[in-house]
């Protein structure tokens, strides 16, 4: 048995409902949107859209952004990136 894959046969980074690498969610437990970096079972490891440091959480702890959401969160992001100063 390899290091993903779970007693029962299935792949510990089969996809959750919804839920991808590359996805955009949000963190129910504090509102942060991060992209999905990472499934493991029963955790998603999620990086903030502007880049830093991941964090995880469980999958019930997560909920997908619809497209007009993910692509708001990604222009936030990339109007905080521009704000900053550039060396």
């Amino acid at each position: 048995m390899n290091t993903h894959e779970r007693a029962d046969g299935r792949s510990g980074r089969e996809a959750l409902p919804g839920i991808t690498v590359g996805s955009v969610v949000r963190d129910l437990r504090d509102g942060r949107v991060g992209d999905v970096m990472d499934i493991h079972p029963g955790r998603v490891w999620l990086r903030p859209l502007g880049g830093g440091r991941e964090w995880d959480a469980a999958p019930d702890e997560v909920q997908p952004l619809t497209p007009r959401e993910q692509l708001s969160a990604r222009l936030a992001a990339a109007n905080a990136r521009s704000r900053r100063d550039l060396p």
